[in-house]
């Protein structure tokens, strides 16, 4: 099960990292290389690294001007220490997801790409087809929220997981868990927990009907 999982697996990584890349006709889908692929998610994690540093920039200079703009009263010094720890952060969170961007080739080469790049094209164009139908089964059930309001990564990860589960007949436990899985890696502690909430509504939803 594990061996044949991989495939998919790295497809739906790589969906969900070039989905709002592709700019081609639903019906020229078929059209794109791996390579394509490949690129649409460089861009998507090179946007992220770069929107990333910049945020962690702009608290370097909130705790500089802090340390130094202010009088050094204690708040002011805790505050600024704050800011530098949320700055280490995020410039390592950036750092990471360069690693992942060097490592895609890489990732795609030891799967079967065949195999891959199909699965990687039947998600992106059935949430293109559906995704009017999706996004209402998962408005549906989240409460005083949209998916649009969701950050892309999070929005479009419920969107794989919930197209799996209703339109490709994927064991609902099986697109949970990989939508957790990959979660973990692309968003954050508040994200994947939201999502596998959000999913388990969506099986329990789809199991009634």
């Amino acid at each position: 099960m594990a061996s044949r999982q991989q495939p998919r697996r790295t497809a739906r990584v790589l969906a969900l990292l070039s989905l709002s890349q592709i700019r081609i006709k639903s019906d020229q889908l078929e059209d794109l290389e791996i390579n394509d692929l490949i690129l649409g998610a460089i861009r998507t994690l090179t946007i992220e690294v770069e929107n990333t540093l910049e945020t962690a920039a702009d608290e370097l200079n909130r705790s500089n001007d802090k340390i130094f703009k202010s009088e050094t009263r204690t708040s002011d010094v805790s505050s600024a220490r704050i800011m530098l720890k949320d700055a280490i952060a995020l410039t390592q969170k950036a750092i990471n997801r360069v690693g992942t961007i060097v490592e895609i080739p890489e990732f795609i080469q030891v799967s079967r790409e065949t195999e891959v790049k199909q699965y990687a094209i039947d998600l992106i164009s059935c949430i293109r087809n559906n995704k009017e139908e999706i996004d209402s089964l998962i408005d549906g059930l989240m409460t005083d929220w949209t998916v649009n309001r969701l950050t892309q990564i999070d929005a479009n990860i419920l969107r794989l997981a919930v197209a799996e589960m209703k339109f490709f007949q994927q064991d609902h436990k099986i697109a949970i868990n990989e939508a957790i899985e990959i979660a973990k890696q692309y968003s954050d502690d508040d994200g994947y927990r939201f999502i596998n909430g959000v999913l388990r509504k969506v099986s329990n939803k789809l199991l009634e009907n």
